[in-house]
Formats: C-alpha cells, sequence, structure tokens
C-alpha cells in the first residue's frame, strides 16, 4: 500500500487562511515507450517511490527553465521543451496547514548528456520505465499522470 499525503478535494475557489503554495515543472521524456522516471531519495517523503524528473521553481525563474535545470540535476540529461502537455492541482495535507501543489508538465526530448543518478538529492536513481514496468513500481501520483500523457492508458 502506498503511504501519501491526505489529499483534499480542489475548489473552483480560493480557500481562506493559512496555506503553502508551491509551484513546480516536470517533464515527460519518452524513448523506445518508455518513460523517465526518478526515484525518491531517503531525503524526501515518501521515499523509494518514483515521479517525473522536475521539481520547484525558484522565486524569479521562469518555469520552463526551471525544469531544464532539474532534468539536468536529477538525470544528467540536457532537453529542450516541446511544449506543456498539462496542470496539475493539488490540496493535501501533511502535518501542518494545507498544501497546494500545481505542478506544470512540459513534453521535452533529450539534446545532450549522459544518463547519471543524482548525488545526495532528492532522488537517487533514474530509470526509463514502460506501462507494463510502471504496474510494477510505486509511483507517486504525478508519475502516475505522467505515463498516461506520455504513454496513454492507465499507467501505473
Amino acid at each position: 500500500m502506498r503511504s501519501r499525503p491526505a489529499r483534499l478535494p480542489n475548489f473552483s475557489k480560493p480557500i481562506a487562511g493559512e496555506g503553502i503554495q508551491r509551484i513546480a515543472s516536470y517533464a515527460l521524456i519518452t524513448q523506445d515507450e518508455a518513460l523517465l522516471l526518478c526515484r525518491l531519495s531517503g531525503k524526501v517523503k515518501p521515499a523509494g517511490q518514483w515521479t517525473l524528473p522536475g521539481g520547484g521553481v525558484e522565486f524569479g525563474e521562469h518555469p520552463e527553465e526551471a525544469v531544464v535545470r532539474e532534468v539536468l540535476e536529477e538525470t544528467g540529461f540536457e532537453v529542450a521543451l516541446d511544449g506543456i502537455a498539462g496542470v496539475d492541482s493539488m490540496l493535501y495535507r501533511y502535518p501542518g496547514p494545507p498544501r497546494h501543489a500545481i505542478r506544470l508538465l512540459f513534453r521535452a526530448h533529450i539534446t545532450g548528456g549522459q544518463l547519471k543518478h543524482e548525488a545526495d538529492g532528492t532522488t537517487d536513481r533514474c530509470a526509463w520505465v514502460t506501462r507494463e514496468r510502471a504496474n510494477e513500481l510505486p509511483l507517486v501520483d504525478l508519475a502516475e499522470l505522467g505515463m498516461r500523457l506520455a504513454l496513454g492508458g492507465s499507467g501505473g
């Protein structure tokens, strides 16, 4: 059973009160009917689960620049973006105030670099994952969405 934060219903109107909002950019990179995924390291929750390469947009950083930077850090690949594939908005609760994750998903292709695992970061491994293999791995919700957008089917 996957350990996940309690997901709250999404609302069409803002929620009054305190909360934390995070904007992040992720890449959908495919090769030979497989999607590039990264395994979360012990530094983050849920450790050991697989996600898309990408991460938080720094203050003042353009989301497109953020995803290119994050992909290089986590996978060793240089990428060019091919447009936005989707936007995911999730409200959830860990201990503390409610959190709102806004996640931008970009289609991308590799332009250089070599596959390498991030050292001492939020991920510790990256791999090409087929739809079939995804069914055997612990995926975060975002990776499941990425599988559907990039490869079709139910993904995960």
